[in-house]
């Protein structure tokens, strides 16, 4: 039995819309779409031109730091005129789907390999971008040697899909992507996988060290899962990994062509809850089509503490496991029916500013957008220690990254976070910062200062 760890610090939110049954694929989409917006820091650099025909596997861009980076094609059709934004850069790549020819490479046999050829498979397959890199929260460069691969088996976010949902059927490309993992660590290290308590789904896993966690969210966080089993410290460097991308890079290294399957756990209290198979860049409205309300509706790629708002010609994020449809907060009425005027029965809070502990335990809540407020005075309250389950003073890491105190930001610990580690701070914050930018903002000043 793996050990296990007790996360006190935390909060469920509990929402409307979650999903309750089996999955369903989709119809193949007409259109592969990629935003390098997802990857922060690229600077994409394009590898074929408007018009080029490709094969799923092709390369359509590259990082222009790093050009062993690739960015592939997930379908075979014609590469569209890249979707630019402010001072032309590019927001998003669209692959007009027109045949199912894909590249194929030799396959890979998961216990007769060594680290460098799973590297070099990685990267010329287009696997590469699948990983992330702690410190810093950004792709880890091609020639990165982590100290330890992380991978969550478990979501604690609101709405969030269990693994049995998104891993169902793929339990052994799952278990041959941790063997080509762990040909990427130093010598007699495995993989470290976080498990929910009381979830056998993964009981029979010997490719990887599991840990239990139990508690609240953020539980399920791959960076609360490191900072329980093997803290970082400075000059040491952890990749993380999706458990889909686990599975995506053990069936496509060991097949020899590259993979991007997909479920996506379509939420929310505007949508009819349904799990879907489908592919990386798969557009919004293939998920959301018959399904969503969409007047009044925000969609949102991600879960609602951490996900970015995509409209429906844009794709659902290159990590994201969920899309979730609730309401926009522009209600006219809100002040005097559901805001602070009101008894707020139907809304949920943190503190004790609506009456949500005289609820029962099990109710979940139709919440919207709406801030209730806007920025003001940074004071402190103790709500962020309620909800941060790290052992580093959120308050006063984030009043030295608003004044660019760069020691005091690696003394108070900004090489174990990433924005995400935030999320609920930012949700409780009587200040209405935004505090996951604010984060960003410091771990790329440590970036341009360090890296």
């Amino acid at each position: 039995m793996p050990a296990t760890v007790k996360i006190r610090k935390g909060l469920d939110i509990r929402l409307k819309g979650g999903v309750q049954g089996g999955s369903h694929d989709l119809p193949a989409a007409d259109r592969f779409s990629i935003h390098p917006t997802d990857f922060h820091g690229l600077v994409p650099r394009m590898a074929v031109k408007a018009g080029a025909e490709v094969k799923a596997g092709d390369v359509l861009f590259t990082d222009k730091k790093n050009p062993d980076i690739k960015f592939v094609s997930g379908v075979a059709g014609t590469v569209q005129e890249p979707v630019r934004g402010e001072k032309r850069r590019i927001l998003r790549v669209d692959v007009v789907a027109s045949g199912t020819e894909a590249v194929a490479a030799s396959g890979m046999d998961p216990s007769r390999t060594d680290g460098d050829a799973v590297r070099s498979a990685m990267l010329s397959m287009g696997f590469w971008p699948m990983l992330q890199q702690r410190p810093f929260a950004v792709m880890p460069d091609s020639d990165s040697t982590p100290r330890d691969i992380f991978v969550s088996g478990f979501d604690s976010a609101p709405l969030a899909p269990s693994a049995s949902m998104v891993l169902e059927g793929r339990m052994d490309a799952f278990r041959s992507g941790l063997l080509f993992l762990n040909t990427l660590l130093p010598s007699g290290r495995k993989v470290q996988l976080g498990v929910q308590e009381g979830d056998s789904f993964f009981s029979g896993v010997t490719e990887a060290d599991l840990t239990s966690f139990s508690g609240p969210h953020p539980a399920g966080n791959v960076g609360v899962q490191i900072h329980e089993v093997a803290p970082m410290n400075k000059g040491e460097v952890v990749w993380t990994v999706g458990m889909q991308d686990v599975a995506n890079i053990g069936e496509g290294l060991f097949n020899g062509c590259y993979v991007g399957k997909r479920t996506i756990a379509l939420t929310g209290s505007r949508s009819q809850p349904a799990l879907l198979k489908t592919t990386l860049g798969t557009p919004v409205s293939n998920i959301i089509k018959d399904r969503v309300l969409t007047e009044g509706t925000r969609m949102i790629s991600g879960n609602v503490l951490t996900g970015s708002v995509r409209g429906e010609d844009g794709a659902v994020g290159f990590h994201d496991q969920q899309v979730t449809c609730i309401p926009e907060g522009d209600d006219p009425l809100f002040f005097l029916t559901k805001g602070w005027l009101g008894p707020g029965f139907d809304k949920f809070s943190a503190s004790r500013a609506f009456p949500t502990w005289l609820m029962p335990k099990g109710k979940q809540y139709d919440l919207n957008t709406n801030n209730n407020g806007e920025e003001r005075a940074f004071v402190v309250t103790g709500q962020y220690d309620a909800v941060f389950p790290f052992d580093i003073f959120p308050v006063q890491l984030l009043k030295s990254i608003m004044v660019g105190d760069i020691d005091r930001m690696e003394k108070l610990g900004i090489y174990e976070v990433a924005p995400e580690d935030f999320a609920l701070c930012e949700y409780v914050c009587t200040s209405k910062l935004a505090v996951q930018d604010i984060v960003r903002k410091g771990l790329d000043q440590m970036i341009e200062e360090f890296a």
